[in-house]
């Protein structure tokens, strides 16, 4: 399914992983911010989140790293790409 309708439907939770900084400066609403270096103590909240997680970061960087660890750890995610398009998509929903 796309990144894109799966946002529509909300039917995933959209993580941020920049760091808490970047986060307040701007963010994708009703996002949550789990920045990428705390995802690994952060684990058994991320486990508990509705899936699948659609992670975002500046440029997909970091959350393509994200994707790479989660979905080793068996996570259902997708890399969103920069919050600014995943805030774009979201947007289209209301």
């Amino acid at each position: 399914m796309k990144i894109e309708n799966l946002i529509k439907e909300k039917n995933c939770t959209i993580v941020d992983v920049r760091t808490h900084e970047e986060f307040m400066g701007g963010h994708v609403a009703d996002s949550i911010n789990i920045p990428l270096a705390e995802l690994q103590e952060r684990m058994e909240e991320i486990e508990n989140l509705k899936s699948p997680l659609i992670l975002c970061c500046a440029s997909g960087n970091r959350s393509g790293q994200a994707q790479h660890y989660l979905s080793q750890k068996g996570i259902d995610c997708y890399n969103g790409g920069s919050w600014l398009d995943v805030n774009y998509y979201q947007s289209r929903t209301n």
